[in-house]
């Protein structure tokens, strides 16, 4: 125990994270092409609407053409006309800066949420893989426990054989053996569904899968590298910005106006007079100037009290998530250290199976102990290093929770 509780002091006293002995391009392995193709598609579709919503402010300029044709008389006659107009905002009292600015941060907030969702992803799936490791550990622990209970099921035969023991014992041990054997199917069962889990999800054989491995880091590191955080900031400077660009949309705003009109007629007679009179004509003109503006609307006070509102209260989820996120980190930490306890445990039961087996060799070579006693503390210490390797990747899971958050991008 002395040992225990010193590991358990050097744990805590660390202040530790996660840290993935991977890059992104190949933890982006773990999810299959398919999927790593819908995300690249998002991020290039936020790409395009990003660069739309940036330059939103450029007016269109405005191409009209007709022709008609008509014959009222002899003649045909036909009228052409055609018009290039623009009306385009060259002042809006800061709402032009501040709308390339909502664009960019509005793309950077969609890029986080993408990566968010990718990252879930690469999660889930690793986490699957971790999971189908850990249940073929539990398979072979379970086997072992199998072994045993059908080793004691064999010496409570011989013992009622023997008169030493009623059929009450008999009865226990052949239960005891009909649950393990259960217990092993079930577990079985559980590991097709998740073999089909992460076939949905992932190309990878889960046979010859690598699982990362996740080293621990310090909670600093966890929130500062935190891309949920990232996120949530990342839409506190979006809606500052969304703020900015209500405000100006009631102040005043000057727009450069200019056109090009051409027009021209043909077979446009009539009769004046008894005579057949010719207007056919063609012209064309421009036009240019500046037009100021300002809107006058009930509802101005209230829709921006609408977009600070939407601001300040991205400003408190920012807070709250960071709190979250210390929250989840100390948790994580609090289970990582009952983890911690049941290896130091399992640690100190090898250390007791191995004398005792070590003790057991000897009785039975001297005849005091049968290979039934030699058996069971074989697979009963087996079972102990299952039990290890079992908790370190509940360990390894715990961590993972954590690194579905965790992107260190060398800043």
């Amino acid at each position: 125990m002395k040992v225990l509780n010193l590991s358990l002091l050097l744990f805590l006293s660390s202040s530790t994270f996660l840290f993935a002995n991977e890059n992104n391009a190949s933890l982006d392995n773990y999810i299959s092409s398919y999927k790593q193709e819908a995300f690249s598609y998002d991020y290039e579709k936020n790409e395009a609407e990003g660069s739309k919503l940036r330059d939103s402010w450029i007016a269109p300029i405005n191409i009209n053409y007709s022709l008609s044709r008509s014959k009222p008389y002899d003649t045909e006659q036909q009228n052409e006309s055609a018009s290039i107009k623009m009306n385009q905002p060259i002042f809006q009292s800061g709402g032009i800066y501040y709308g390339i600015k909502f664009a960019n941060a509005s793309k950077r907030y969609s890029d986080y949420s993408i990566d968010v969702a990718k990252r879930k992803m690469i999660k889930d799936t690793v986490a699957l893989l971790m999971q189908i490791k850990q249940t073929s550990l539990k398979i072979k622990k379970q086997k072992l426990l199998i072994e045993n209970s059908d080793i004691n099921l064999k010496q409570k035969e011989e013992e009622y054989l023997s008169g030493q023991l009623d059929s009450g014992f008999l009865d226990n041990a052949i239960i005891q053996k009909n649950i393990v054997i259960q217990t092993l199917y079930d577990i079985q069962t559980a590991k097709e569904k998740l073999i089909t889990q992460f076939h949905t999800l992932s190309d990878l054989d889960y046979k010859t899968a690598h699982i990362p491995y996740l080293e621990l880091i310090t909670q600093d590191a966890f929130i500062k590298h935190n891309i949920v955080l990232k996120q949530t900031s990342a839409e506190v400077i979006k809606n500052r910005y969304a703020k900015n660009v209500r405000i100006a949309k009631y102040l005043p705003s000057v727009s450069f106006t200019a056109g090009y009109n051409w027009s021209k007629s043909s077979g446009q007679q009539f009769y004046a007079d008894g005579q057949l009179i010719d207007s056919s004509n063609e012209s064309s003109y421009y036009d240019y100037g500046l037009r100021a503006s300002i809107p006058l609307d009930i509802n101005t006070f209230r829709d921006i009290e609408s977009a600070k509102v939407d601001y300040l209260k991205s400003k408190v989820i920012k807070k709250d998530k960071a709190r979250e996120l210390q929250a989840l980190f100390e948790q994580v930490m609090h289970n990582i250290a009952n983890v911690d306890k049941k290896i130091a445990l399992s640690n100190e039961n090898k250390k007791l199976y191995s004398k005792l087996l070590r003790d057991t060799k000897e009785l039975y070579e001297a005849g005091y102990k049968t290979e039934y006693d030699v058996a069971t503390l074989q697979n009963s210490l087996a079972i102990q290093n299952l039990d290890t390797k079992i908790y370190e990747i509940d360990k390894q899971l715990e961590l993972l929770t954590l690194y579905e958050m965790y992107v260190n991008s060398g800043e």
